[in-house]
């Protein structure tokens, strides 16, 4: 871009990256890249985008979320532009319709409901929804890219919103057994079609406890896997990154490094 045409560029930050695009996807003097690009070919990095927001909002670091919130909203705007060439609709559409959907769904806010029950009214409105675009089954939007024990999690949700659904988690955990058992024995016949099959029940059963007791399976199992990455690297330190000398260690020696690692970090070690 040359240093006339940035000069020329809006003040106002949202036009300023609007005009930016625009520019890009310019089939004259726009970017070759940029130009290349549909909505499939750039669909992952929304995806990475957003895994790096995450990070950073878990980090509170402010610095580093305003970065990783402009990079979000790249993506937002590079699909809005695309869509917009081909005449489907542009930012301006986009931005209408989440207001929309937002004053819709908060009518205590912007209506004359009263506040009382707002998560049902929430789901009610949803379900509203739903059936104003002729879905046949309460599951139908519940995308197939979502990680899988969330969408495992949308998905007994919605089930449950008709009844389907356990009213004491004792029952569920007595599933988990169940599961359990199959797990072994789909083991026991060496075929792996059936392994993976009882294994997928088995996290599926764990997804639907973790909703039952109220928490996040992918939060929990992301802090699970924090939790070993300091002990192994603890681990690690006490053999002084020697990994050679790691792999001589008889597997109780590395099972007391562990135990060891556990105490130390929870005694601020």
């Amino acid at each position: 871009m040359s240093s006339l045409m940035k000069h020329d560029l809006p003040e106002n930050a949202l036009s300023r990256i609007r005009a930016v695009m625009e520019t890009l996807r310019h089939k004259e003097h726009g970017c070759p890249w940029d130009l290349e690009q549909d909505h499939a070919s750039i669909a992952p990095y929304m995806i990475e985008e957003a895994y790096e927001l995450y990070q950073a909002l878990i980090d509170r670091d402010d610095d580093h979320v305003r970065d990783e919130l402009g990079d979000v909203l790249l993506q937002v705007v590079f699909h809005a532009q695309m869509a917009s060439e081909r005449g489907a609709f542009d930012l301006d559409d986009v931005a209408h319709a989440i207001s929309e959907k937002m004053i819709r769904r908060h009518p205590h806010v912007f209506g004359s409901s009263d506040g009382e029950n707002i998560r049902e009214k929430w789901e009610d409105i949803k379900a509203a929804e739903r059936a104003g675009k002729h879905q046949k089954s309460i599951l139908d939007d519940v995308p197939n890219a979502l990680p899988a024990l969330m969408r495992a999690v949308k998905l007994q949700k919605r089930a449950a919103r008709v009844g389907f659904d356990w009213n004491n988690i004792d029952l569920v955990l007595d599933k988990m057994n169940e599961e359990l058992s199959e797990l072994v024995e789909a083991r026991r016949s060496k075929d792996m079609d059936h392994v993976r099959e009882e294994f997928g029940d088995m996290l599926f059963v764990m997804a639907n406890i973790a909703r039952h007791l109220g928490i996040d399976p992918e939060e929990s199992l992301r802090l699970a896997n924090q939790k070993f990455e300091d002990r192994f690297q603890h681990m690690e330190a006490s053999c002084g990154h020697d990994h050679e000398a790691m792999k001589s260690l008889e597997l109780q020696q590395l099972e007391d490094l562990w135990n060891k690692a556990k105490f130390d970090l929870k005694s601020g070690l």
